[in-house]
């Protein structure tokens, strides 16, 4: 096995990703247009996307991850939006773009039409969520997005199965595919039912960081197996689990959350980043084979299948944020009034991703029979300009879109304010503790060390409330901003007597690391502190 084209896409990719922060570009734009650029370069290998791979392998850390970082609570709080674009919309997009392909290309059967409109049906909401961060789209808009991206994948790979039985001749009917829908949404939500509370207390007794990572990394792995197993939805068995997990992870060993958000993060890089260079990557697979559809005729229904799948969304988006205020009381009571510009953005940030590259892969070549599946390469083509549109014209487009909008900003002196609030409550929680343990004749600690965690203690309350006070003249930093400095200065020159006494062979490596772990940790905690 040839490993280099590996380690190349991997390396290309997490370069590419990382110059991107230096640029106004989203990441995932940047390497789609990079892919774009290198996938006729001399000496570039080729890169298919393998459903195999992509499906069980990259998708279930992918969602992991993003679970995980979500609100449990939020998305709760905004169920019914995120239920009609994850669920309705799919479906929706699935008919109206089967339909229309149906009607503007000649020769294609309504199940193979059908088959490419589940296909593109579901939004990629990664490089939505990350230009939302970015351009500081309101709170409720970003999680109804995050929410339709970690949801929809299990509607559109459910539809497009009930679609594909139908094209390749397995006889599939309205009923039938309506229970594998439902098999699929309420196996897989039952199996992360079944899975969430026996993974956590594994996580909640497991001593060692080590094991309690490892079992982290393979989490998302068993629920998306389990479930596929018996014919549900590892998607949303992953989804399930992962939001129980977030919500939870208070109850978590310290050193674990700090290794596990490490870990993460660095998962979570690289695997977007390679998705991302996938896409373009995949052109000179997509061109090869159109036959009779190549040249102006591809272009041409390319752009056609472009506007529609932009179109349907504006026809679902709109419709599903204002009538259900129209009709039901309860929802005017307890949701937040939607807003014109609100549902723009949600309508406008509809790009398509890696899964639906990846579900195109797997179409088969042959139906029942052994003919040929009906323009299978043109559905690939058809699905690749469809993601590169959307990513390029509707990514590009959507920063300034929400600057033009205008969307009212985060208040910073007002979540200073909350977050002070909420530290002065829990200190003096502590405090009150702290008298507790103390009084007991077996925690007597000399009065030096009692008032040092009096002191910690004082210090955190005081951090948060420091950073509205006023800022220093030479330069710019709050006095809370200074402590942190001088903190990291101080725990920078022990780093250094250490290193140079292991040197000096005063002390070996080994206790060098501890003294390292030790101080890594205090500015870990100085690091989090500044936010």
């Amino acid at each position: 096995m040839d490993v280099m084209p590996l380690l190349l896409l991997v390396a290309g990719s997490a370069a590419v990703a990382g110059a991107a922060r230096r640029t106004a570009v989203p990441a995932p734009l940047l390497l789609v247009a990079v892919g774009l650029a290198v996938s006729y370069v001399p000496g570039v290998p080729g890169y298919t996307l393998d459903p195999e791979v992509v499906l069980p392998l990259l998708l279930p850390p992918l969602l992991y991850t993003s679970a995980s970082d979500s609100s449990y609570l939020d998305l709760r709080a905004q169920l019914r939006p995120v239920a009609l674009l994850s669920v309705g919309y799919v479906l929706f997009a699935t008919f109206v773009v089967g339909w229309a392909v149906y009607l503007i290309v000649p020769g294609i059967p309504l199940t193979a039409a059908l088959v490419l409109g589940a296909v593109v049906a579901p939004p990629d909401a990664v490089a939505a969520t990350a230009v939302a961060r970015r351009v500081g789209l309101p709170a409720r808009i970003t999680t109804i997005l995050q929410g339709e991206s970690l949801l929809n994948d299990a509607t559109a790979i459910t539809a497009y199965r009930v679609a594909l039985a139908a094209a390749v001749g397995e006889g599939a009917t309205w009923l039938g595919g309506i229970g594998e829908f439902l098999l699929a949404a309420v196996g897989g939500v039952g199996i992360g039912l079944v899975l969430m509370a026996p993974l956590h207390w594994l996580r909640t007794h497991l001593k060692e960081p080590l094991l309690q990572n490892t079992l982290s990394l393979l989490i998302p792995f068993v629920a998306y197996s389990v479930a596929e197993q018996v014919h549900a939805s590892g998607v949303l068995a992953v989804v399930v689990v992962a939001l129980y997990l977030g919500h939870r992870a208070w109850e978590v060993d310290f050193a674990t959350r700090l290794q596990e958000d490490a870990v993460w993060r660095m998962v979570a890089f690289v695997l977007e980043s390679a998705v991302f260079a996938l896409i373009g990557l995949q052109l000179p697979v997509v061109l090869r084979g159109l036959g009779e559809h190549e040249g102006v005729a591809a272009a041409a229904y390319a752009a056609v299948l472009f506007v529609v799948v932009v179109a349907t969304r504006f026809v679902w988006v709109y419709p599903a944020a204002f009538l259900p205020r129209l009709l039901s009381a309860r929802v005017r009571e307890r949701e937040q009034n939607p807003t014109w510009r609100g549902a723009m953005v949600t309508a406008w940030a509809g790009m398509r991703g890696v899964v639906s590259l990846a579900i195109a892969f797997s179409i088969p070549l042959t139906v029942h029979g052994g003919h040929p599946f009906p323009q299978r390469n043109l559905i690939l083509f058809l699905t690749f300009t469809t993601v590169i549109g959307t990513l390029v014209v509707q990514g590009l487009s959507l920063p300034p879109l929400i600057r033009l909008l205008d969307f009212p900003g985060r208040d910073p002196q007002t979540e200073t304010l909350a977050e002070a609030n909420a530290q002065a409550q829990a200190s003096r929680a502590a405090e009150v503790r702290l008298g507790e343990l103390l009084s007991d004749e077996r925690n007597a600690l000399p009065p030096p060390l009692a008032d040092r965690l009096r002191a910690v203690l004082e210090r955190r309350r005081n951090a948060v409330w420091e950073r509205l006070g006023a800022v220093n003249p030479v330069t710019g930093e709050s006095v809370d901003d200074t402590y942190r400095r001088l903190s990291r200065e101080m725990i920078s020159a022990e780093r250094d007597v250490f290193v140079r006494l292991r040197d000096g062979r005063y002390i070996d490596d080994e206790m060098l690391r501890t003294l390292l772990r030790r101080l890594d940790l205090e500015e870990a905690a100085a690091y989090r502190e500044a936010g």
